[in-house]
């Protein structure tokens, strides 16, 4: 494994944007994404729907001095509603593989949740597909029970696949 240095996860910005459609068609896969594979002309990271406040991301220096994103979380309200804006929804967690096994989606994650709770929100939710276990092992290890089941929702690399909901507290 490369030596790399993690360094604190920071709100995204403008100028990310470029490197975070990079890391996105890098780690896309039918394990976690329901979208088809992006395909030339990329367009732009950010648009309506992703916006840079809506993204903390992690990065790490090599042994060069040579900063790089390593991860992203999106954390959105789920709704417009003002009787549901005490929740935030994750809606994306990406991970480079230089970078994975590192902790950097636990960091990420706990973040996130840390931010949500600084805006007021007291509840995360998250859909994260039934066959992608890595990543429900993550989220139940940090305190996100499975609070509902899709049964083969999508299908995704020829076969059906589950959209499972979870959720948790945040503690005040």
């Amino acid at each position: 494994m490369p030596d790399l240095r993690t360094r604190p996860v920071r709100r995204a910005v403008p100028a990310d944007d470029s490197a975070l459609g990079e890391l996105d068609r890098a780690t896309w896969s039918t394990l976690h994404s329901v979208q088809p594979r992006p395909q030339p002309p990329y367009e732009s990271f950010f648009g309506d729907r992703s916006r840079p406040e809506h993204l903390y991301v992690s990065e790490v220096e090599d042994a060069a001095g040579e900063v790089r994103i390593a991860g992203y979380i999106r954390v959105v309200p789920p709704t417009p509603l003002a009787c549901n804006a005490h929740v935030r929804q994750i809606q994306g967690l990406a991970v480079a593989d230089r970078a994975r096994g590192r902790g950097v989606a636990r960091v990420l994650l706990r973040a996130a949740c840390l931010a949500a709770r600084g805006e007021g929100a007291s509840r995360m939710t998250l859909r994260v597909l039934g066959h992608n276990g890595p990543a429900r092992a993550l989220y139940e290890s940090e305190g996100f029970v499975v609070e509902g089941v899709l049964p083969g929702e999508f299908f995704l690399g020829g076969r059906y696949v589950d959209d499972v909901m979870m959720g948790r507290p945040l503690a005040p």
